[in-house]
């Protein structure tokens, strides 16, 4: 049985489009949307100010699509319509307003790579802790008790075999 069309009324407009206005209004003031944002030359850090007034900055080098970026390149950041992103055209670069203020900089392996370099990274307490490791022999080794559970690991496998099937005893 075939469904019959009928044209909404004046009425039904009305309260759908005042319905989609507040919708629109609250999704204005549920998450933070940037009214502006520039490149600051002297820090190297993108400035975000929010709509509601806040101000974040991040070191641009983070930003996934903007390392090795020249400053102006890096200048010509544009904030997307609606304030949810920051665009930059000529490095095809787009990051997300609310991501950001998360600490996610990027995909998840360019957030992946970012962590591996900070572990590359070599503060003064870790040089030092290296140079006094150095002169002790090298790296302390682990003791009897931290081997065990990878030698119980390794005799299960032994006694077991890779595919789990027990040995075979008759």
């Amino acid at each position: 049985m075939a469904r019959s069309w009928k044209p909404a009324t004046d009425a039904e407009i009305e309260r759908q489009y005042a319905e989609a206005a507040e919708a629109g209004r609250a999704a204005e003031e549920a998450g933070p949307r940037a009214a502006s944002a520039r490149y600051d030359r002297d820090t190297g850090r993108v400035e975000v100010e929010l709509r509601n007034g806040c101000l974040f900055a991040f070191p641009a080098e983070m930003g996934q699509g903007l390392r090795g970026a020249s400053q102006d390149e890096l200048a010509a950041v544009e904030v997307t319509p609606g304030g949810y992103g920051l665009h930059w055209e000529a490095l095809d670069a787009d990051l997300a307003v609310p991501a950001l203020m998360a600490g996610v900089f990027g995909t998840e392996a360019w957030m992946r790579e970012l962590g591996r370099a900070g572990g590359r990274s070599m503060s003064d307490a870790k040089a030092a802790a290296a140079r006094e490791n150095g002169r002790k022999g090298g790296r302390p080794r682990r003791d009897a008790a931290e081997a065990q559970p990878a030698r119980r690991v390794a005799e299960r496998r032994a006694e077991y075999g890779a595919e789990g099937e027990g040995k075979d005893e008759g």
